[in-house]
């Protein structure tokens, strides 16, 4: 693997050299560094690796992801000034007309958060699975062992199609999609928006966006989940941050938990932000697989154990770029996206 990706940079930079068109750096950031580039064909490799190998190429596939994207930058400056003394050579300047200045655009907040959510996982040996945004009732709700009575089977809570298939209100729909096509051992994450019903309001919005995790194998348990969120929360925030693991209730796992983080502004020294607590906010839920929602699946719960985890990308990409609400993230203001 090392080789691989020694390779895929030398390539890389290799193209990025000889390039003489805005086009060419564009083709080359999807074919290396895209959902389905080289690059993140290797990483996604990283389940074959031995344990102990994981974090030292985890750390060399960063390294080189960056060497990447940073020359990458740098030759899209050299070729925009190149490109614009050629222009200013070549043609004419008429002062009579009314020329609006050319902003470039870049990848909306939200997603850069989410690509950096799924780059972690990645390096930990996760695939990425994408799944349909319109479901099936069995998959969102029967297949996860949701009670028929259960509050969010009403039409009030969830955007029902027909009495069949819905609007999905959580990306768990991927997980069980997986689960019966797939055999263990299963390691992937699925990210995407969700829908249900909610009054647009600061902190709430009828479509959102979630990542959720799943992993299945013979003797997974409690420690196996509390050890990848620890890995993930560190990651993500830094290694100061602190993970707090409270008991809950999930009809689709058992036992399940809620997981809270330290405070990002005093890192949990307490503050009036977190009201002197240290903590700040409720991160995601997770838990052991429900053996019902394995038997649903296909899967022998005799046999096999797992760990599922979900969180909202929305909520982390607000504490992430310190906005205080989400609407700002929907609205498309050119003036607010322009800040990332």
């Amino acid at each position: 693997m090392k080789e691989e990706l020694k390779k895929i940079k030398e390539k890389a930079f290799k193209i990025l050299e000889e390039a003489d068109k805005l086009e060419d750096l564009e083709e080359v950031r999807v074919k290396v560094l895209g959902r389905s580039g080289s690059l993140t064909k290797v990483l996604r490799k990283m389940g074959e690796l031995e344990p102990e190998e994981r974090p030292i190429m985890g750390k060399l596939s960063n390294e080189v992801r960056q060497s990447i994207e940073s020359y990458l930058q740098e030759r899209k400056e050299q070729l925009e000034k190149i490109l614009r003394e050629i222009k200013i050579e070549e043609e004419s300047l008429d002062i009579t007309a009314d020329l609006a200045d050319v902003k470039m655009g870049h990848r909306h907040p939200l997603y850069q958060t989410m690509e950096k959510l799924e780059n972690i996982f990645i390096t930990m040996g996760f695939d990425i699975i994408d799944g349909p945004e319109i479901e099936t009732v069995a998959n969102n709700f029967d297949l996860l062992n949701s009670p028929l009575d259960h509050p969010s089977r009403e039409k009030s809570d969830t955007f029902y199609i027909d009495d069949e298939t819905v609007l999905r209100t959580h990306t768990s729909t991927v997980q069980i999609r997986t689960m019966k096509e797939s055999k263990p051992p299963i390691r992937m994450v699925s990210a995407g928006r969700t829908f249900r019903f909610d009054e647009v309001d600061a902190t709430h919005s009828p479509m959102f966006h979630q990542i959720e995790g799943l992993v299945v194998d013979k003797n997974i348990t409690m420690a196996n989940l509390i050890h990848t969120l620890d890995h993930f929360v560190h990651e993500m925030f830094g290694e100061d941050i602190k993970t707090r693991y409270r008991p809950h209730y999930f009809p689709f796992t058992e036992p399940s938990i809620e997981v809270d983080v330290s405070c990002f502004k005093c890192r949990g020294e307490g503050c009036e932000s977190c009201q002197y607590t240290g903590w700040d906010m409720e991160l995601l839920g997770a838990g052991i697989v429900h053996p019902q929602v394995l038997e649903n699946c296909g899967i022998d719960s005799s046999v096999y154990s797992g760990f599922a985890f979900g969180m909202g990308v929305d909520r982390i990409a607000m504490v992430s770029y310190e906005l205080d609400d989400i609407r700002l993230l929907f609205d498309n203001t050119r003036e607010f996206l322009e800040q990332f």
